[in-house]
C-alpha cells in the first residue's frame, strides 16, 4: 500500500495505492474539491506507475466538484500518456463526465461507452424529437394566441373606460413612429417615385406612349408602393424600438414589477403602441403618396419635357375613386401587425441580452414578413372585388 510522503495517521489521506502483477488499483477517497487540491496534488504526484500497463480506479468512496474532476481528468490523461490503460472499478463520478463533455473529449471516459450522435438513425429517437418539436410548435401556438386574447381583451375594456386610454401614452408613440419618422419616409417615397418614372420612361418611350408614365407613377405609389414601403420602413424603426423597449424592461424586471403592483403590462405596455402606429401609419403613408406623386412629376417635367398642368390632368384621369382608398384601408392593419410583433417579441425575451438581440432581429423580420403577406392577400381580395 503506497501513501503519500509525509502522510501521518491522523492525516487525510486521499488516494491509496495497491500494486498487483499485472495492474494497480487507486482507491479515492474524501472530498476532491478546490480547497483540498493543495493536499491532493503531492499524493498524486507521488504514485509512480512507470512500467504499469493497467490502472484501476475506484471512486465510489470520494466525492467530487468540478475542481476535483477537472484534476482527476488530467491525472487519468497523463496516465493515459504514459502508457497505463486507465479505467474504473464502478461508475465514473458525474463531474468528470461534464468535464470530459466541455472538452469534448476523445474517446470516452475509461468505464463510459462512447456515444454516436445518429439519432436520426434510431426510429424512436426520431419519433421523441418529432414529438418535442410537435409540442414546442403547439405550445407558441397557445402562447401567441394568448397573448393576442389579451390584447384583445385590453382593447374592448379600454373602449368601456376612456381613462385606460393613456393619451399621453399614445401622444408620444405617435411622435416616435409617425414625427420622427417623416424625413426618411419622405425621402424613400421620392426616390422610389422617380425611379419608378425613370424605368417607365425608358420602356414606354419606345412605343411612344410617354404619357401613361403619369398611370404607372400615381397608380403604382397610391395603391402599392406609398404604404408598403412606408410600413417596411416603420417595420425596421419601430417594430424594432418596440422589441428592444419592451426586451430591456423585461432583462430588467420592470415588467414583473408592473405585475406586482397590479398593472397589466399589455395595457400599458402593448395598447399604447399599437393605438399610436395606427393612427401614425396612414398619416405617413398620406404624406409618401404626396411625395411619391411630386417625384415623379418633377422627373416626368426633366426627363419627358411634360408640363405639371399636363401632369395633373393625366393623373387625374388615371386615378379612380377608389385608388388612393384602396392604400389606405391597408395602412392600419399593417400597423396592426407590425406592432404586435414588436411587443410580442419583447415580451418574450428572456434572461441576456443575446436573446435581446436575437428577438429585436426577429421582430422585423415577422413585421416585414407579415406586411408583405398581408398586402399580397389585400391584392388577391381586391382583384376578386374588382377594385
Amino acid at each position: 500500500m503506497a501513501r503519500a510522503p509525509g502522510a501521518t495517521r491522523d492525516s487525510i489521506v486521499y488516494c491509496v495505492a495497491q500494486r498487483r502483477p499485472d495492474r494497480v488499483e487507486l482507491a479515492l477517497r474524501g472530498e476532491w474539491s478546490a480547497a483540498t487540491l493543495g493536499a491532493i496534488q503531492p499524493e498524486l504526484a507521488a504514485l509512480d506507475l512507470r512500467g504499469q500497463r493497467r490502472l484501476l480506479v475506484d471512486a465510489s468512496n470520494a466525492h467530487f466538484d468540478l475542481s476535483g474532476a477537472w484534476l482527476l481528468h488530467d491525472y487519468l490523461a497523463t496516465a493515459t500518456a504514459a502508457g497505463a490503460q486507465a479505467e474504473f472499478s464502478g461508475a465514473a463520478p458525474p463531474a468528470l463526465a461534464l468535464v470530459a463533455r466541455t472538452l469534448a473529449a476523445s474517446p470516452a471516459l475509461p468505464g463510459t461507452d462512447a456515444v454516436v450522435q445518429t439519432a436520426w438513425l434510431d426510429p424512436a429517437a426520431a419519433v421523441e424529437g418529432l414529438g418535442r418539436k410537435a409540442v414546442r410548435g403547439w405550445r407558441l401556438v397557445e402562447a401567441v394566441l394568448a397573448f393576442l386574447g389579451r390584447a384583445s381583451y385590453s382593447v374592448g375594456r379600454a373602449s368601456v373606460n376612456l381613462r385606460r386610454w393613456r393619451p399621453t401614452s399614445i401622444t408620444r408613440h405617435v411622435y416616435d413612429t409617425g414625427i420622427t419618422a417623416i424625413p426618411i419616409v419622405a425621402l424613400i417615397a421620392f426616390l422610389i417615385a422617380v425611379i419608378l418614372a425613370y424605368m417607365g420612361a425608358q420602356q414606354l418611350r419606345k412605343f411612344g406612349a410617354d404619357i401613361y408614365v403619369v398611370d404607372l407613377v400615381t397608380v403604382g405609389v397610391l395603391r402599392e408602393l406609398g404604404v408598403l414601403l412606408t410600413a417596411i420602413i416603420v417595420a425596421g424603426r419601430s417594430g424594432s424600438a418596440f422589441a428592444a423597449e419592451i426586451g430591456a424592461m423585461r432583462l430588467n424586471e420592470e415588467v414583473d414589477a408592473l405585475q406586482a403592483i397590479g398593472v397589466d403590462p399589455i395595457e400599458v405596455l402593448v395598447l399604447p403602441r399599437l393605438i399610436g402606429l395606427v393612427i401614425a401609419l396612414p398619416l405617413l403613408t398620406v404624406i409618401a403618396d404626396g411625395i411619391g406623386l411630386v417625384g415623379g412629376g418633377l422627373l416626368c417635367h426633366t426627363l419627358l419635357g411634360m408640363p405639371l398642368a399636363q401632369f395633373l390632368n393625366r393623373a387625374n384621369e388615371a386615378i379612380a375613386s377608389t385608388t388612393f382608398w384602396v392604400g389606405i384601408i391597408k395602412a392600419p392593419v399593417f400597423a396592426l401587425l407590425i406592432a404586435l410583433a414588436g411587443t410580442w417579441c419583447g415580451l418574450r425575451v428572456r434572461g441576456s441580452s443575446r436573446d435581446l438581440g436575437r428577438l429585436t432581429t426577429l421582430a422585423v423580420v415577422q413585421a416585414i414578413f407579415f406586411v408583405i403577406l398581408a398586402d399580397a392577400l389585400f391584392a388577391v381580395l381586391f382583384m376578386e372585388m374588382d377594385i
